[in-house]
């Protein structure tokens, strides 16, 4: 715990357990949070229209493994399949927005 004394922001704490901006172990960690952001909007999304696993992977045309690796953030995605998902499955525009 003496590690985390002068620990005084989030960033301070993620700078601590996962290295420095642009570093490989804090980029691994950075894209691992991105894919839980996104897994966890999905669910949200699928389950706020209603809609099972299966019934949103016949919309989106996709499989509902496929659908569940995504909500489980074990899967990768390409942007077009992302898009189709929320547009065609869900009805829903997605954003995007680089820093």
């Amino acid at each position: 715990m003496e590690k985390y004394k002068e620990i005084k922001t989030f960033d301070d704490l993620i700078e601590l357990e996962h290295g420095q901006i642009g570093t490989e172990s804090r980029n691994k960690y950075e894209e691992s949070a991105q894919m839980f952001i996104v897994s966890e909007m999905l669910k949200s999304a699928r389950k706020e229209a209603n809609l099972t696993q299966e019934q949103l992977a016949d919309k989106a045309g996709t499989k509902k493994s496929y659908i569940s690796k995504l909500e489980n953030g074990k899967g990768n995605i390409q942007l077009s399949t992302l898009i189709r998902i929320f547009e065609q499955g869900l009805n829903k525009k997605i954003g995007l927005t680089f820093l």
